[in-house]
């Protein structure tokens, strides 16, 4: 299996956001990694959403 094509900027970001390291991100089979990133995209989602003035 090759590495994921993907910039290493995108790479670094997601293991960060995955909480992966890096090497096994970059081998890590793409269909696990799409699910992964649904994952958390749907927490993302399930976030309250700041209010206008109000900062993060």
């Amino acid at each position: 299996m090759k590495p994921l094509q993907i910039s290493a900027d995108t790479a670094v970001k997601l293991a960060e956001s995955l909480g992966v390291p890096l090497e096994h991100l970059m081998h890590m089979p793409q269909h696990i990694l799409l699910q992964k990133i649904a994952e958390l995209a749907k927490e993302e989602a399930s976030k309250p959403a700041p209010s206008e003035g109000e900062q993060e």
